[in-house]
């Protein structure tokens, strides 16, 4: 399990209940953190959790916790995730499976049609184009993650990067139930303003234009994000 961190003192610890919760199938819990300022390392630890520290983004976050974790399953999750009460039988049930990378819907902290229809829209990109994000959780096998390269350290776009070497190696498939994300980012910048500025980051992406002089557009539009959100769309 790796969870990269940054400033999440408030949202970490029911995910670390959650997962405590479920020692048989948790072995490990790696809180990869990227230089918070408040307590969410000493969390972690209180928690049971192994600390590791690197700056430099998610991208580099993930790919440091998958090197130092040794598990056969990799679980990587955002720390401002919720899983859902089911969320253990539908792992169990995938470990169990032909191989795959496997992902959780994706459900948004918040109320109103707006987040109803992106919701619907994220599960049909997810099924179809085979583009889940990183929001929704990745749970691979070890041999397939390493074969696929595995996380770059890239300081944005990272979960693009990934699932797009994944899904030519297998199919990706849906775990079922959904993982409930908080809505902040949403909130500070509107419904219509993330879908805008994801798709116009995801458009230059696919046009070649490099992670760093992305993620410098993506902070100076929004520069809360860095101090909470990490470094990645949703």
């Amino acid at each position: 399990m790796v969870i990269p961190a940054l400033n999440e003192a408030a949202h970490l610890p029911l995910l670390l209940a959650q997962l405590a919760a479920m020692p048989a199938l948790v072995a490990e819990v790696l809180v990869v953190d990227g230089g918070s300022r408040d307590r969410t390392g000493a969390i972690a630890r209180l928690a049971g959790a192994r600390v590791a520290e690197v700056p430099g983004g998610r991208g580099a976050q993930l790919a440091l916790g998958a090197q130092q974790t040794m598990a056969p399953w990799l679980l990587f999750l955002h720390s401002d995730t919720r899983l859902p009460p089911d969320w253990a039988a539908a792992v169990t049930r995938a470990l169990a499976s032909p191989p795959a990378g496997w992902y959780f819907q994706l459900q948004i902290e918040g109320a109103g049609l707006g987040l109803m229809f992106l919701q619907a829209g994220v599960a049909l990109r997810s099924r179809w184009l085979q583009r889940p994000y990183g929001d929704q959780g990745l749970l691979v096998r070890r041999d397939i993650y390493l074969a696929a390269g595995g996380f770059r350290p890239l300081p944005l776009m990272e979960d693009l990067d990934l699932v797009e070497r994944l899904a030519d190696q297998l199919r990706l498939r849906c775990l079922g139930p959904a993982l409930l994300v908080a809505g902040r980012r949403w909130q500070r910048l509107g419904l219509w303003g993330c879908l805008w500025q994801n798709w116009r980051l995801r458009r230059a992406w696919r046009r070649g234009v490099g992670a760093e002089a992305l993620a410098q557009r993506y902070y100076s539009q929004d520069p809360n994000g860095l101090k909470k959100d990490g470094s990645s769309i949703s």
